[in-house]
Formats: C-alpha cells, sequence, structure tokens
C-alpha cells in the first residue's frame, strides 16, 4: 500500500454540552522525485499541503542528497592521500614548490590519528599523508553507510527520504571525520568547507546540479504545479495516490512525460516476445508423428528388454 490515511482526534461539543469524539481525515500522498529521467527519491506528503512549501522541502532534500554526495566522494581522496594542499600549492610538482619556497602549514598541524601512510597525490590535489589502514576503514565505511541512507535504491524499496535522514547522514560524516581529525581539517579543505556550508562550487558540474529554491519547480503529467494551491487540487483525494514529480528550474519549459512503459518492463515484453517465437519455431519444426519415434511409443520395447537385445546397435563390418 503507497499512503495511508492519518485519523486526526478532537473533541467538540453539542449543544447540551456532550463532548462527541470528531474526525478529520489526513490523505497521505506518496512523490517519486525524479530530475529528468532520473529517479531520486520518495517523499510523503498531505494533499492539504501548499504546493510552496511543498517545493521547498523537496528541493531541500534534493540539495542536501548532493551535499553528502559531493562530502563522500571529497572523504574517499581523503583517506586515499590525506588533506588538501593549499590552494597556491596545488597542482604543482615537488620541484615547482621548492623552486617557489611554498610550505603547507598545516600539514603538521592536521595529522590524521595513529600517524600516516605517505601516498602521493598524482594530481597534486592533496599532501599524500593518508591515515592509516584503520582510520581508512573509518572513513570509507562511514562514507558508505551514509550514501546507503539516502541512496536512490531507497525507493525501490518504498522507503521514503526526509531531511531528518540527511542530516543523519551528515552527522555521521561529520563524525568520522573527527574521529580520523581530532585536530580538524585545514579551512581550505572542501569537506570542512562542505559542513561549514561555505563550499565555492562555481564553474564545476556541481554547481549545475543545484537547484535553488526560488528557482525551483514541480511538474506532475506535464503541467507545473502552482506553487499558490494546495496539492489537492492536483492530485485529488484519492487516499491512495503515489505519483511521480519532477524538479527543475524555472525557464526549462515542461519536462518530458513519462513513458507509458517503463524500461523495465518494455525488456520483460521483449523478452517474452522472444521465448515466444522460439516456442513457435520448435512446434513448427517438430512433425505431428514425431512423438511416435520416442520409447515410450515402441510397442516391442518390453519384448526386446526380456530378450536382452535392448539398445544394440548395428555397423557394417
Amino acid at each position: 500500500m503507497f499512503c495511508e490515511s492519518l485519523i486526526v482526534g478532537f473533541i467538540c461539543c453539542t449543544s447540551e454540552g456532550v463532548e462527541v469524539p470528531k474526525f478529520q481525515t489526513c490523505i497521505m500522498v506518496w512523490l517519486h522525485v525524479k530530475r529528468g529521467d532520473e529517479s531520486q527519491f520518495l517523499f510523503d506528503t498531505t494533499g492539504d499541503v501548499l504546493v510552496e512549501e511543498l517545493t521547498e522541502n523537496i528541493t531541500d532534500i534534493y540539495n542536501g542528497r548532493l551535499k553528502v554526495q559531493r562530502i563522500c566522494t571529497e572523504m574517499a581522496e581523503l583517506a586515499d592521500h590525506g588533506i588538501t594542499l593549499p590552494v597556491n600549492m596545488q597542482g604543482l610538482t615537488d620541484e615547482q614548490i621548492e623552486e617557489l619556497k611554498l610550505k603547507d602549514e598545516w600539514a603538521e598541524k592536521c595529522v590524521p590519528s595513529g600517524g600516516y601512510i605517505f601516498k602521493k597525490d598524482d594530481i597534486g590535489r592533496r599532501n599524500g599523508q593518508a591515515p592509516n589502514e584503520k582510520m581508512q576503514e573509518v572513513l570509507k565505511k562511514t562514507a558508505d553507510e551514509a550514501k546507503a541512507l539516502i541512496s536512490k535504491k531507497q525507493a525501490q524499496t518504498n522507503v521514503c527520504v526526509t531531511m531528518e535522514m540527511v542530516k543523519d547522514a551528515l552527522d555521521q560524516l561529520r563524525g568520522a571525520v573527527m574521529i580520523v581529525y581530532p585536530m580538524g581539517l585545514p579551512p581550505h579543505d572542501p569537506i570542512r568547507m562542505e559542513f561549514e556550508g561555505k563550499e565555492d562550487l562555481s564553474g564545476t558540474q556541481a554547481a549545475l546540479e543545484i537547484i535553488e529554491k526560488p528557482d525551483a519547480q514541480l511538474w506532475w503529467a506535464g503541467k507545473e504545479l502552482k506553487r499558490t494551491e494546495k496539492l489537492s487540487k492536483y492530485v485529488g483525494k484519492n487516499e491512495k495516490t503515489k505519483i511521480i514529480v519532477k524538479i527543475q528550474k524555472k525557464g526549462q519549459g515542461a519536462p518530458a512525460r513519462e513513458p507509458v512503459i517503463s524500461n523495465e518492463e518494455q525488456k520483460q515484453m521483449m523478452l517474452h516476445y522472444c521465448r515466444r517465437q522460439e516456442e513457435l519455431k520448435k512446434l513448427e519444426e517438430d512433425q505431428d508423428d514425431s512423438c511416435f519415434n520416442s520409447e515410450w511409443a515402441d510397442s516391442n520395447a518390453l519384448k526386446r528388454q526380456f530378450q536382452g537385445v535392448k539398445n544394440i546397435k548395428w555397423r557394417p563390418g
């Protein structure tokens, strides 16, 4: 069952002064949020919610999931190659750093717990002082757990993603970093900047994926959901409603509508068609009297079995 009705009870008084319980039904609606054709997450809400509030809540979760994914990507690099170098040292060779007399002042301050293992960063973005294997496991395992918490696979198991789950994932990541780097990360490290909300994504692909709240739009069935209306105006008051909404930026026009059948359903139909074609082909190849060639149709089989002449093959001498 994709949604449920919440019964909210309250007390009202009759003209005779007798308190009679009265109930109000709150319709629950499940929204399968997509960006383009790509599934994002499930979100549950009520039909009475204003589209403006709904849009802001979905946008917060959408952008929050992107933040978690960015941090997890950086944490994998942190585990493999240590903290990031200062901006003026990134991309330089050791000879260039020595020639320019540059020094990473944070290398001595931000040493991972248990010491480090030198593992050079080939692109010259991090200092190469990677945590030991135990601390690497802490970072990578936590990153995997955080990604699983807000994963797109949650939609396949009918699990709704909430802002609390996004915050929980961020707290787990923050805690893992504090365990490995109790003194903290350099102020220029992208992980610390993400935690502090100071990330600079200008000129990156990640910046194009983010949708600001004022620019966010929700579309369903080829129609834009107007912010001033309630959701029930579009989906009705059916208590078993599950719809696919698409989030995008203003000015991008209407997104492509959902296909009549999904890719998986189309694959299953094609597989069924191919199997049916093979079955029909085999039936055409078989003769009507082919069954008489079977062993059970041989009337002399029992006689040959008693005489011990079963399965005798002849060949010219």
